[in-house]
């Protein structure tokens, strides 16, 4: 007796099955926006985009072009959705690929315009980049500035040339860096530029923490602030460094007392310095081992009691009293 067939399913059925599938599948490129703007994580469904291809990306605004850099790093593991910023919405047309050329001409013509608007009422800013929507809808200008600066009749002379919305954004010194871009002192282009997104908060604790050389020229980047790489680490340091003896702290190995001057906290080593003024590198199992030493504690002196007869003002009190 024969088992029953399972009806064959039609070629045409099966095509169109992996069509479904290839369509459904989603790829993840870097791309940016600006030629010195950051790079960010975008979703698409062609999955031949190479490096340099100009595709639209959705925006709050509309499609914006934005050039592929090339395949997001992991664009393989598993929830790699959660990074993506936007998404590919198609391949950019003949049209708007000659009229991204033109944007940055546009853009050039409305830095100079607005520059010669700002000689012209002698106002105290420094204007760093414009930014010019694909769309035209909208043109941004960014400027620094030591205080608040009255801009409104700028913003109505600009109005009145490029017949569009103006905004002035008046930015930091680390946001002008991130939009001029620059080389740090590592040899690589600024992390600002390319994948720092927030800038987080920087104090001289971390760079003690990791054990830098407190030289402002060594620990401040090119806006001249501290470095924003030195967080990178920070809590990695801090947490190797929880354990060990604290500097200055007094250690018994071997029947002599040691003090700490330096820790390693990378190799586990612990710098200590003997009485005698020598320099011994304890291993992690020796500073373990070794028994931590009190300090002498100097005796305070009682304080004096202020009542009855003790004390100037006691001795006061009784002769008004006789």
């Amino acid at each position: 007796m024969t088992e029953p067939r399972e009806p064959a399913v039609p070629a045409s059925c099966q095509d169109g099955e992996r069509r479904a599938e290839a369509e459904e599948k989603r790829y993840y490129y870097r791309v940016r926006f600006r030629p010195q703007g950051q790079e960010i994580t975008v979703e698409s469904r062609i999955a031949d985009l190479a490096h340099g291809d100009l595709v639209m990306v959705r925006s709050d605004h509309g499609p914006e072009p934005a050039v592929v850099v090339g395949r997001a790093a992991a664009a393989t593991e598993p929830g790699m959705e959660r990074g993506v910023s936007s998404v590919v919405k198609r391949r950019a047309t003949r049209e708007e690929e000659e009229k991204y050329a033109r944007l940055p001409i546009l853009e050039k013509e409305a830095y100079d315009i607005c520059q010669e608007q700002i000689r012209d009422l002698g106002l105290s800013m420094h204007l760093v980049r414009v930014e010019r929507f694909f769309n035209g809808s909208k043109i941004i200008f960014y400027f620094t500035a030591e205080s608040r600066v009255d801009f409104r009749e700028l913003v109505k002379r600009l109005v009145q040339e490029f017949r569009t919305r103006v905004e002035m954004r008046q930015i930091g010194v680390r946001h002008e860096t991130q939009m001029t871009g620059g080389i740090g002192a590592c040899g690589r282009e600024l992390c600002c530029t390319t994948f720092l997104r927030k800038f987080e908060s920087v104090s001289i604790k971390m760079a003690k923490a990791q054990d830098l050389p407190l030289n402002p020229a060594k620990i401040s980047g090119v806006c001249n602030r501290l470095l924003c790489c030195l967080t990178y680490e920070y809590d990695n340091y801090r947490i190797m460094k929880q354990g060990m003896p604290r500097i200055g702290r007094l250690i018994r190995l071997d029947d002599t007392v040691y003090r700490v001057i330096r820790l390693i906290p990378l190799s586990g080593q612990v710098l200590v310095l003997s009485p005698e003024g020598e320099e011994r590198l304890l291993e992690e199992e020796e500073w373990r081992a070794a028994e931590p030493v009190q300090r002498k504690q100097p005796r305070q002196q009682g304080k004096r009691r202020q009542s009855g007869g003790r004390g100037r003002k006691g001795r006061a009190k009784k002769k008004k009293q006789e």
